[in-house]
């Protein structure tokens, strides 16, 4: 089994990234670390706590991360998950209590007790992984990869057309906390970059018959899944809004389901039209090699993606 930490900012789609990464056999989550984003730390922390309990997981710790990036004011998500962040299924509030660490901490405790073995699945701003590396810099040595559903590289349409940040061309987890991706970008730690390329690509939709599945399943979470497929669908998104953040885990348990490539990119901190933009260079001559390489999504295996949710979900 893998080990991993989860870093989040549920979110309906990051809810979804948790069960899948809970569920399957393939992954062991050592935590969930939350952090400001899709919406205030303390939401995204309660509504971590309220999907491990809808999945009776409270063995897992979650542990309160960074309520703002690193250095600039929270700016506000163009995006609704709705009035609780789940798709307004409105779970009961959480009893399970939060890790006495916060997350900054309990993620450099946990990789110094596991040097080499802890993969960091982030679907959220990088706020509480640069801050970490701040704090514990030796940490960047024991990190064996980082996951994250980060940024847009312009490799296909939906980089553009399903932009998440703020500005024109950005993703919404850069767009947060441009510092932080930079820090973490530049870390040296091997680092997979899936971005909006791959992960809101209009075939990660659901069939008729997928819904069916959903609707006969019995369980709490593919009723959650189903719930929040139906919100989407009512605010005029496509499904792929419901899990966008899953794509990452997914990479986490079968790293064949998305085809990447080797990139120097640089992040954009420059306040104005660019901010947060993830800027690839792929230029035969004059490449800018002082940018770091990193490995960039570009195609997925959408098919197997869908596979490999529903049955963890519906079973």
């Amino acid at each position: 089994m893998k080990k991993i930490i989860l870093d989040c900012d549920p979110g309906m789609d990051d809810s979804m990234a948790i069960i899948m990464a809970v569920k399957s056999s393939e992954l062991d989550v050592r935590a969930i670390t939350t952090v400001n984003g899709n919406y205030p730390v303390d939401v995204t922390s309660a509504n971590a706590r309220k999907i491990l309990e809808l999945i009776n997981e409270t063995h897992i710790p979650v542990a309160r991360g960074m309520a703002n990036p690193i250095i600039r004011n929270v700016p506000k998500d163009p995006f609704t998950h709705g009035i609780d962040g789940q798709a307004e299924v409105f779970l009961p509030e959480p009893k399970m209590p939060l890790s006495e660490l916060n997350a900054v901490d309990l993620i450099i405790k946990i990789i110094k007790e596991n040097p080499g073995e802890v993969t960091l699945v982030v679907t959220g701003p990088m706020s509480n992984i640069a801050m970490a590396m701040q704090k514990a810099p030796e940490i960047k040595n024991m990190i064996p990869c980082i996951i994250a559903i980060s940024g847009a590289f312009g490799l296909n349409d939906y980089a553009f057309l399903n932009a998440t940040g703020d500005t024109p061309q950005s993703e919404w987890n850069v767009y947060v906390d441009p510092e932080a991706a930079k820090i973490v970008y530049e870390s040296g730690v091997e680092f997979v970059a899936l971005g909006l390329d791959v992960a809101t690509h209009f075939d990660v939709n659901f069939t008729d018959e997928d819904l069916k599945k959903l609707e006969e399943s019995s369980t709490k979470e593919a009723k959650f899944l189903l719930n929040a497929i139906k919100f989407i669908n009512a605010k005029g998104f496509e499904a792929y809004c419901a899990v966008i953040d899953c794509m990452a885990v997914a990479y986490a348990i079968d790293p064949t389901l998305v085809e990447t490539f080797k990139a120097h990119v640089g992040v954009e901190t420059k306040d104005g039209l660019t901010l947060g933009m993830t800027v690839i260079d792929r230029r035969h001559h004059f490449v800018w090699e002082h940018l770091p390489l990193i490995s960039v999504g570009q195609k997925a295996d959408y098919g197997r993606f869908l596979k490999l949710l529903l049955e963890l979900v519906v079973k």
